[in-house]
């Protein structure tokens, strides 16, 4: 568990190294930062049709493209770090309190996952920019409003009297709903948001009555999921060509042995699970667990009842992933499953939406040099993970949710964000200017030998993460940057 002061150390650390970007150290005067972009027109909305301006991004954006040598490559950062701010969020004051709806990009209605990873790069940035803390409050906002609606749901829409297209899903559907797959991390991610908006700016004030009626809520819905004594209050069915949309044996999925760990009906990229106990989104369980520990465990917020529910709770589902998750592979050694059912069965793949094997470290779930960790790794980048695909136009992780033979840039991305090798960061990089495909942005797939073939031209969640693997880079390796040829 990450605890606040770590956390504001490495944010201050990443504050140092946007101040460190003005100084001479980063070659700012010399000329292979004085590149021509008359090929490279911005992508970004006009000024006053952008959803929402931050100074503190905007700064950020200049300091940081003239560290970077390669036109496209500091093009693309223009373009896609903004581009949830410049295109997705709705902020207004309701009942007094910020309120910000986040859309995914392309398709009209709120993730609980989406809407965390999308404002989570801006996050090292709100202490100095309070318009943007306020905007960050209003996502916390909404999605306690969310959470407290339905907490099995994963999508809303703004208004809550609106009917889904999927209404005749056969599942507890209700207005506000936009989709209903009970997906672990649709709860984490809004714990991950809160406590990382709280570490950074000492700020309780999110911590209202509301919020923690959301929290009892999440412990109550892990609870269920563990399916001690029985299957729970949730099923999913949909009628559908497309398999992983369906959900079998009654919507309650293939049978699990309770053993501590948590059930996840859908995995992050809202494709069905084969065995219900999908092992990454458990380890972020444990990890936003003992968020939930620290933050009720101060001074004014208090609470000794719901601390020991969120450690006993964290206690099993660790205990459950020591006894069920770690596997022998025949040539790697141990490493973690991608899913488990309890009865000794194991799915051995990865999947390019976070949380994945891959993205552990990432969430903090892990650290980037444990041994299980590396020897995990080393199965997801191979061709013993079957959605890892290589073709003419790069390499990378994909799924069944696009189908074969598509990598998501987002794969690219995460490995970068996890690797401490310079070459791979910088092979990723490459990879990932070239599967813009001239549009300016990265996108939700594309196809292992063309790019031009790629699915979602408009995915902001792609987009910023991108962004966010650009700042980490000039922090961590500015010297990468530094090269045109990259």
């Amino acid at each position: 568990m990450q605890s606040r002061r770590k956390f504001i150390k490495n944010t201050g650390i990443f504050s140092a190294g946007l101040l460190a970007l003005q100084t001479d150290v980063f070659g700012m005067q010399s000329d292979v930062f004085n590149f021509a972009l008359k090929d490279f027109i911005t992508k970004r909305p006009p000024l006053a049709e952008r959803k929402f301006t931050s100074k503190a991004i905007e700064a950020a954006i200049v300091r940081i493209k003239k560290q970077i040598a390669n036109p496209e490559l500091a093009w693309l950062f223009e373009n896609c770090f903004p581009n949830t701010l410049d295109t997705t969020v709705d902020f207004e004051i309701i009942d007094g309190k910020p309120d910000t709806y986040v859309i995914t990009g392309d398709i009209d209605a709120m993730w609980l996952r989406d809407s965390t990873a999308q404002i989570w790069p801006y996050i090292p940035f709100v202490k100095e920019d309070k318009k943007l803390a306020e905007l960050v409050k209003g996502v916390i906002n909404r999605q306690t409003k969310c959470i407290l609606l339905d907490p099995y749901a994963n999508a809303f829409y703004k208004d809550f009297n609106q009917v889904s297209e999927w209404k005749n899903d056969m599942t507890k559907m209700q207005p506000g709903i936009h989709e209903r797959k009970w997906e672990i991390d649709s709860l984490c991610y809004p714990i991950r948001l809160a406590h990382g908006y709280w570490a950074a700016t000492g700020d309780i004030s999110l911590f209202d009555s509301k919020w923690k009626e959301a929290m009892l809520l999440v412990l109550q819905t892990f609870k269920e999921q563990q399916r001690w004594t029985d299957k729970g209050p949730y099923n999913f069915q949909r009628v559908t060509a497309w398999a992983t949309d369906g959900v079998p044996l009654g919507g309650y999925g293939y049978p699990v042995k309770p053993c501590g760990l948590i059930v996840s009906t859908f995995r992050p990229s809202d494709d069905s699970t084969l065995f219900g106990y999908l092992i990454p989104s458990n380890m972020f369980a444990i990890e936003v667990l003992g968020y939930l520990q620290e933050i009720f465990s101060l001074p004014a917020l208090l609470d000794k009842d719901l601390v020991a529910k969120a450690k006993e709770l964290q206690g099993q589902v660790q205990k459950g992933l020591e006894e069920n998750a770690i596997i022998d592979h025949p040539k790697f050694g141990k490493i973690i499953a991608f899913e488990v059912n309890g009865y000794g069965s194991f799915h051995m793949m990865d999947d390019a939406n976070v949380p994945s094997l891959l993205s552990l470290p990432y969430l903090g779930a892990i650290e980037p040099d444990n041994q299980l960790y590396l020897n995990t790794r080393k199965v997801v980048l191979s061709d013993n993970n079957p959605f890892f695909y290589k073709g003419k136009a790069g390499e990378g992780v994909g799924g069944p949710h696009t189908g074969t033979d598509t990598i998501w840039p987002m794969s690219i991305v995460l490995r970068a964000i996890t690797s401490v090798d310079e070459k791979e960061i910088k092979a990723c990089i490459s990879n990932l200017i070239k599967t813009n495909a001239d549009t300016g942005f990265m996108h939700e797939s594309f196809h292992k030998d063309d790019v031009k073939k790629f699915t979602r031209k408009w995915f902001a969640w792609a987009n910023t993460l991108f962004g966010e693997m650009i700042v980490h880079t000039s922090i961590h390796y500015p010297q990468i940057l530094k090269d045109k040829n990259i």
